[in-house]
């Protein structure tokens, strides 16, 4: 039998790369963590963590284990949830992460709503880009994920996740205001010779995908997940862009203007671990989350 709370070590110390690190994150004593890695080695009769200078690394028998170990403790702490869920034993507190535009327009909406409704239920965020916020997912350290996709599905494992669509967000062409262009401003095509704008690994690759389809590849000279900074850096002369609209509507630079890219989008959706019904505070904020978007027009 493997014993979880061996487990949860060892996702700790996988997670924080020592085993120091491991027990503050923890709240354990070091000789404890490393008690807890001995037994667990002793009770699967290989070696896991080796060290590595002042921290640890994990054998291939060790990342065997981890990636084992993160999608049992999820289901361990779903079954815990909908246990709960049934007994009516949660009084309320719902963990979201969130990608950061998501955190500035639709969140705070949605939480006040929350509040009003369900004033019982206490709301803790955390900012996550979408494979982040499904790993934090999986890992039972948030209990729902806000996620965004372009043409391609977020990389990670999605067993036993239930994604449920919320919104189709419009994507827009992010230029400076007053200045000449060789072409019709809102093709992009027109733009190809301009220093462009990237934002995360995920935007990025999506950007160079829709460039190459208009005919050419875009030469990207500044990249920063901050919308704030990329309006700015538009304004300023320094390149061109591609946006979603809840950035656009987080924080406008009248310096820029904007123009939709026909047919694009990105969906954003909302993700739980396990399968419905959800613990009953995070079945509300769903819940509200969805009207929110019905009522708003998102």
């Amino acid at each position: 039998m493997l014993d979880l709370t061996r487990l949860r070590v060892l996702v700790a110390v996988a997670r924080e790369g020592s085993v120091t690190a491991a027990a503050e994150a923890l709240h354990y004593a070091q000789p404890s963590v490393s008690h807890h890695l001995a037994k667990l080695e002793a009770e699967v009769g290989v070696v896991l963590v080796r060290r590595a200078g002042r921290g640890v690394i994990l054998t291939e028998a060790g990342r065997l284990l981890v990636a084992r170990a993160e999608e049992i403790l999820g289901q361990v702490e779903s079954a815990r949830a909908e246990l709960a869920a049934h007994a009516g034993l949660r009084a309320g507190r719902v963990r979201l992460a969130a990608f950061p535009s998501a955190l500035a327009t639709l969140v705070p909406a949605a939480a006040a709503r929350l509040a009003a409704e369900h004033p019982e239920i206490e709301l803790a965020l955390t900012e996550a880009e979408p494979p982040e916020a499904l790993t934090a997912l999986r890992n039972a350290d948030v209990d729902a994920a806000l996620i965004f996709e372009h043409d391609d599905p977020v990389r990670g494992d999605r067993r036993n996740t239930t994604v449920t669509p919320l919104l189709d967000e419009p994507l827009y062409l992010v230029t400076a205001r007053g200045r000449r262009w060789p072409g019709p401003r809102r093709e992009l095509v027109t733009h190809a010779e301009q220093s462009w704008i990237a934002g995360c690994e995920r935007c990025r690759e999506h950007l160079v995908s829709v460039c190459e389809r208009a005919g050419f590849t875009p030469r990207i000279t500044f990249e920063t997940d901050d919308h704030v900074a990329v309006q700015a850096l538009v304004a300023a002369g320094l390149g061109v862009s591609v946006l979603p609209g809840l950035a656009l509507q987080a924080h406008r630079n009248a310096g820029v203007v904007t123009d939709r890219l026909p047919g694009d989008r990105r969906r954003v959706s909302v993700a739980i671990y396990g399968a419905p019904p959800a613990a009953r505070p995070v079945r509300a904020f769903l819940d509200v989350l969805e009207a929110t978007v019905r009522a708003d027009g998102w």
